[in-house]
């Protein structure tokens, strides 16, 4: 699992590129592709916060169910 700051950063990351492209594209006219990155975005962003919150699960119950 990724430190709590990397994962930070790292999501910031996909929000300032994802941003950017959909702001050239619709600056080009593009508007139904740059809506279409954002989702991009939004989705792999999605799925990194629901490995984090699965690792999380995961060490709240090897904690109180003492599995290793």
């Amino acid at each position: 699992m990724l430190t709590d700051a990397s994962i930070l950063f790292q999501i910031a990351g996909i929000g300032i590129i994802v941003a950017l492209i959909h702001t050239v594209l619709k600056q080009m006219g593009k508007e139904e592709i740059a809506q279409f990155a954002t989702l991009v975005g939004f989705i792999i962003v999605l799925v990194i916060v629901i490995n984090g919150l699965s690792d999380l699960f995961q060490q709240i119950k090897s904690v109180f169910l003492f599995q290793g």
